[in-house]
């Protein structure tokens, strides 16, 4: 009925958070809710960014479409697509960067991932409390960039999740 309402598919994300909720549970959307929307010195947009590279680095597309679909409603869609093909050469400040190769490491090796990661980012001016909430928005989207792989997540249009975007970016994800 709300795809109906909404004019397209209802993502796989918003069907099994709306539908199957004995599967994530609302403490998922609370986290979530809290990590991506909760107070932060980090924008909205930016970490649906960082929510759109952990997602590429697990290889989400799902993810990376929705994610990316609702960063761009406040960054440039060149500059999101440059951090997202390679973040370490594109235009974003030091401090953003930093934060990106924190959560890098934290996806792709979190055996590896050492204090003097955290000391980079702390180096190139990320606070202890946006490193944080960086850490946070990575924990969050490594469970659910794993959850929609292993579900098989349908991947939208890009139409399809640019309509989506604005119903995450006012609704939120609880």
């Amino acid at each position: 009925m709300i795809s109906r309402f909404a004019g397209y598919r209802l993502p796989d994300a918003a069907r099994v958070a709306f539908y199957d909720t004995a599967f994530v549970g609302p403490q998922l959307g609370e986290w979530a809710q809290k990590a991506m929307r909760g107070p932060s010195g980090w924008t909205v947009p930016e970490r649906e960014l960082m929510a759109a590279a952990v997602a590429s680095w697990n290889s989400c597309p799902f993810c990376v479409g929705a994610h990316r679909a609702v960063a761009v409603t406040g960054i440039d869609e060149a500059v999101a697509d440059a951090v997202l093909t390679d973040y370490r050469t594109a235009p974003i400040g030091d401090r953003f960067r930093a934060a990106l190769s924190f959560l890098e490491r934290m996806t792709t090796a979190p055996d590896d991932l050492l204090a003097l990661d955290a000391r980079a980012a702390i180096d190139a001016g990320v606070t202890v409390e946006d490193l944080k909430d960086a850490a946070a928005v990575g924990a969050i989207f490594n469970i659910i960039t794993r959850y929609a792989n292993a579900l098989d997540f349908e991947v939208p249009s890009p139409g399809d999740f640019t309509r989506a975007a604005g119903m995450l970016r006012k609704r939120g994800y609880t």
